[in-house]
């Protein structure tokens, strides 16, 4: 695993910036300690950050083809890289290591922007090639890896795989995206290709980008692959389970070939015991894993982990969170470089701190909610659209509306007592209705904490765009398969990828998702919708082939996700950087909220009134990125000028 960065000028004559070339690349020292290297010609610039995982002691980049024509760097594995190598030598390639890196300049050699197309595994990288003036950037099917991209006001185009190297650009502008803004405070963290940044983009996953020196035309991205649904999968549950299985354990097996000690990560859920259980069914050492656990109960998911762990004999570590593990979040600002607000970041980062003093890989269970429709917003989702299709959709808000606001709002009561919600849910077609489920601020929330000046900005912009445009291209009309697909395009990379691979990545820890394996994604879409969720019961075809391997009362257990005690927190150790953060300067002078409703927000909370955890934290990582940011250099909103004095939003 490692960290990439670039430079490029249209014109061959303009020089590369040599220092700040390696000013870019070190801002990623972390991604890879165990090395780094640079290239520069003909207003090309290249850098890379290396942690060695395969031929340790080879595979050294910048690397180069045979006539040092084609030069790349990359982060990632490719796992297929050994047939590619063969294939590729019959056709008379040359190589000089044994590492999956040199198999991309032979495969662009050999099939140019479709070579993407042979690869299997996760990765970003840049190719130059000098014969064909062409800069090559790709970025993997399921985005496992990152890869940001902008043109500076000066014309170049730079690239990295955070965007803490772009930062380090002069050119750069710092003007904060108000549409971005708004899909924060909705989803969370900043759904691709949007950046905080109104000049950064992320490369999309399944995308490429193109830019040849004799071609005038802006950069545009070209997507290669999507997620697909569709008929030729398996029609009986047995046949599922059989063929899940042994495809579970081939994604698994080629990703436990390492030239360093390898493990995984065991929260004590399905997916994460189904990756152990197959790694223990093909490794002939004990596998090495770890988890963390949590003082509250109801937050604490080691004792599932530890079931699993005994049942194959793991050399399993379990580490406490401690209670002042809030501690982390200037260092979260940090990491993501734009807000991110899960929560369950820091709990992620102490599991990769732990993994990575034994081990430097490690096998995770990332995907398997998205894959085979595990989130309970899934089942909620597929039960909503069955009775909204029991009314015309004219009369659906008239109706379910009115009995939204007749119904009394009764939080204390048991769930079924509460319908006051589901009315409202109802009330609402297909995309408002998900965008609700999956929302962290809902739109009154949002309505009222933003000020003036940014609701001008935004016009007639509404978060929910995001995912209507995903769920109006999905390849699919089952309402299941659609959520999964707009599931896949935002929450996977925008939120679950991001936050494995920054926090990982803070420790030189290379982390593998075979349940993310596009072939074993693939043969998931044609699988029926109808094995995936049985009544209550999401993930049932996965659960089902995983009844050998995982303890019964852990594969059927509720799901209890991730997350931590933020409520407790907020009212407790972190009230006061609470108070601290929504009446002090930072978020004040941004002109971006009002005040007087932030101030009342977090009363309501501190007293015990009302929660608003989830509003409150996006509010607090908000803020610790602006004064992170503000530290460096001001940031303006809304504007295309290059670093100056920062632009508040106007007030009115």
């Amino acid at each position: 695993m490692c960290g990439i960065v670039g430079i490029y000028h249209a014109r061959a004559d303009h020089p590369v910036d040599q220092a700040l070339l390696h000013a870019m690349n070190e801002s990623q020292h972390h991604r890879g300690p165990d090395g780094g290297g640079l290239f520069a010609e003909d207003g090309v610039g290249l850098g890379h950050r290396r942690l060695s995982i395969i031929d340790v002691g080879g595979g050294a980049q910048p690397l180069f083809n045979e006539d040092g024509s084609v030069v790349v760097v990359y982060n990632g594995e490719i796992y297929n890289f050994a047939e590619l190598f063969e294939e590729l030598r019959a056709r008379g390639h040359v190589f000089r290591t044994h590492c999956d890196t040199e198999a991309i300049v032979h495969a662009w050699e050999e099939w140019g922007e479709d070579c993407v197309r042979r690869f299997r595994g996760m990765f970003a990288f840049a190719i130059w090639d000098r014969r064909r003036h062409t800069l090559f950037l790709a970025r993997d099917r399921l985005g496992i890896k990152p890869l940001y991209w902008a043109r500076t006001t000066g014309g170049a185009l730079v690239f990295g795989s955070e965007l803490k190297s772009l930062l380090c650009h002069p050119g750069l502008s710092r003007a904060i995206d108000p549409l971005a803004v708004e899909d924060y405070f909705a989803y969370g963290y900043v759904p691709d290709p949007r950046t905080i940044y109104q000049s950064v983009h992320k490369l999309e996953p399944g995308h490429t980008l193109c830019i040849r020196r004799d071609d005038p035309a802006p950069p545009c991205p070209r997507q290669y692959w999507d997620v697909s649904f569709g008929a030729g999968g398996p029609r009986r549950m047995d046949d599922a389970v059989g063929e899940l299985r042994a495809r579970l354990k081939e994604a698994v097996g080629i990703r436990m070939i390492a030239e360093v000690p390898l493990g995984a990560f065991l929260s004590g859920g399905v997916d994460s015991s189904g990756v152990v259980a197959m790694m223990a069914r093909q490794s002939s050492d004990p596998v090495d894993t770890c988890s963390i656990g949590f003082a509250q109960v109801d937050h604490d998911e080691s004792p599932h982990a530890a079931k699993v762990a005994e049942r194959w004999k793991t050399n399993h570590r379990t580490r406490r969170v401690d209670p002042d593990s809030f501690d982390l979040i200037d260092s979260l600002a940090a990491m993501y470089d734009e807000p991110f607000a899960d929560s369950s970041a820091m709990p992620t980062f102490r599991v990769c701190q732990l993994a990575r003093e034994k081990v430097t890989v490690a096998l995770s269970g990332d995907g398997g909610d998205e894959v085979f429709a595990g989130y309970r917003r899934h089942r909620w989702h597929a039960l909503e659209e069955r009775v909204r299709g029991l009314v015309p959709p004219g009369m659906r808000r008239p109706v379910f509306g009115a009995l939204g606001a007749l119904y009394p709002k009764m939080d204390w009561a048991p769930k079924p007592l509460r319908a006051k919600t589901t009315f409202q849910a109802l009330g609402r077609e297909t995309v408002e209705g998900y965008f609700h489920a999956v929302s962290v601020l809902p739109d009154h929330l949002r309505a009222r904490l933003y000020s003036p000046g940014l609701k001008a900005r935004l016009g007639a912009y509404h978060a929910a765009d995001v995912l209507r445009r995903h769920m109006e291209a999905a390849p699919t009309d089952h309402p299941l398969s659609r959520v999964q697909y707009a599931d896949m395009k935002t929450y996977l990379p925008g939120d679950i990828l991001t936050k494995v691979d920054r926090t990982s990545m803070a420790v030189a820890l290379e982390v593998r998702v075979p349940l993310l394996d596009h072939h074993f994604v693939e043969w998931a879409g044609t699988v029926p919708p109808e094995m995936k969720l049985i009544g209550r019961e999401g993930k049932a075809v996965l659960k089902k082939a995983l009844e050998p391997d995982v303890p019964h009362d852990v594969l059927y257990r509720p799901k209890m996700g991730f997350a931590v005690p933020l409520a407790k927190w907020l009212r407790g150790p972190l009230k006061d950087r609470l108070r601290e953060a929504v009446n002090g300067p930072v978020l004040a002078d941004s002109g971006l909220f009002d005040r007087a409703f932030l101030s009342t927000l977090a009363e309501q909370h501190i007293s015990g009134r009302n929660d608003h955890s989830a509003a409150l934290w996006s509010v607090l990582m908000f803020e610790a990125f602006l004064r992170r940011q503000q530290a460096e250099v001001p940031v303006s909103l809304g504007t295309d000028t290059p670093p100056g004095p920062r632009l508040a939003v106007p007030a009115e």
